[in-house]
């Protein structure tokens, strides 16, 4: 186990031998981090939250209680994934074959959902793999999450659709002229079909 000095662990946690914890990153009670996780720095993961085996998590992240994250998850850095919130990673999913055998490890091919920097998930949203959620974008508390989702895009409902966007403080967007604009920091964008690119 690779533990950063500065890491504090609760001692209800159950971490695999195997995993990396960074600097000052915090685990709360009864979450679990299996084998081959990363972990980066300064992350916050909460109480009874989940993180698969080989799954990589960036610097600045927060996972609240009870998020699940399987594997082969990858979450770059100042991810927000809320509360109960999931991201899953078996498209076909089935406990035993036809026979009635149980279903192993050889029967299934895992499929991971990304996560770029930035984006946040709300609270018990799904997002189904394989998917990609673009950077700084917001999947709204609910959502289930069936295709790829734009960077600064806010998206919410069963699946999920863009009903617009946000900046990178996370308040929506507001359209000015042929510009959206950050009403807390000024921030200007600009759009082009489903891309958002931010204004010199």
């Amino acid at each position: 186990m690779s533990i950063a000095p500065s890491a504090t662990v609760q001692a209800t946690s159950d971490i695999d031998e195997h995993a990396e914890i960074g600097e000052n990153t915090r685990v709360w009670h009864l979450a679990q981090i299996r084998e081959g996780a990363r972990v980066g720095a300064d992350c916050n993961i909460g109480r009874g939250a989940y993180v698969g085996p080989d799954v990589v998590i960036g610097d600045a992240c927060k996972l609240q209680n009870y998020a699940l994250v399987y594997e082969p998850a990858r979450l770059g850095d100042g991810v927000f994934i809320g509360p109960a919130a999931v991201l899953t990673n078996d498209e076909f999913p089935r406990a035993a074959n036809p026979d009635g055998s149980l279903k192993s490890a050889d029967d299934w091919h895992p499929v991971g959902v990304v996560i770029e920097d930035g984006a946040s998930i709300g609270a018990r949203a799904v997002c189904i793999a394989p998917v990609r959620i673009g950077a700084w974008a917001l999947v709204a508390a609910g959502a289930v999450v069936t295709k790829d989702v734009p960077a600064h895009a806010l998206v919410v409902g069963v699946p999920a659709r863009r009903i617009g966007w946000v900046g990178r403080v996370g308040r929506p967007l507001e359209r000015r002229g042929d510009e959206w604009v950050c009403p807390d920091s000024g921030e200007r964008y600009r759009q082009d079909g489903e891309t958002l690119t931010l204004m010199p």
